[in-house]
């Protein structure tokens, strides 16, 4: 698994003017290929005029779902080159859709290529990029009368708690870089002077 990538901070748009012709690039984070292609479709909903509304996604943290589309535009001018934008910025879990609409100056092959890839790379900088780190997901079970306390001292320290759970003990869902197990473990034990457990589960992504 990597150990982590980048995908947009959030859902936003940024336009530019190239030759008269607007390109406007809409960039949304999505979980799924689903997601994405919902994207692509309310995108291009909301601009039924535009003479062409292309796309590019990259889903998985290893970049596994790839897809563009020059929708009309020249072969391998449009989607490709925006989707290549993507992969070097090293951006994951993201739906791009640039909207052309034709100014009446022809840009070329060349042309198109900077435009689409270019507005892409625009929009990256606009809206931002936040990284998400792999983490280990960890249940630590504690007595009610230490949990409150404990939480409090997991997030002085900057750990992810992502989860909590009361039941007849609290349970408290955290996410660990590995390397942190070993060194969480001895923390852990002094906070609670031996009376917490912890259970390591999967694998997950969350803000770095």
């Amino acid at each position: 698994m990597q150990e982590q990538y980048l995908t947009v901070a959030r859902e936003g748009v940024h336009e530019t003017e190239i030759n008269r012709s607007r390109f406007l690039c809409a960039l949304a984070p999505a979980a799924t290929e689903r997601e994405a292609q919902d994207f692509v479709a309310r995108v291009r909903r909301e601009h039924p005029t535009a003479t062409h509304n292309c796309f590019a996604y990259v889903i998985g943290a290893d970049a596994a779902v790839q897809k563009a589309s020059d929708d009309g535009e020249p072969g391998g001018t449009a989607g490709v080159p925006m989707l290549q934008m993507l992969l070097r910025r090293d951006v994951r879990y993201v739906a791009a859709v640039v909207t052309r609409y034709y100014g009446g100056v022809k840009l070329g092959a060349g042309g198109l290529i900077r435009a689409y890839g270019g507005c892409v790379g625009e929009a990256l900088d606009a809206i931002g990029t936040v990284t998400r780190r792999r983490y280990r997901l960890a249940t630590v079970t504690v007595d009610h009368q230490r949990a409150g306390r404990l939480q409090n001292d997991l997030r002085a320290t900057g750990r992810s708690v992502r989860d909590v759970r009361y039941a007849d003990a609290v349970r408290i869902e955290v996410g660990l870089p590995d390397a942190d197990v070993d060194a969480f473990r001895g923390w852990l034990a002094d906070a609670t002077a031996g009376t917490a457990t912890l259970e390591l589960g999967g694998e997950a992504y969350g803000a770095g």
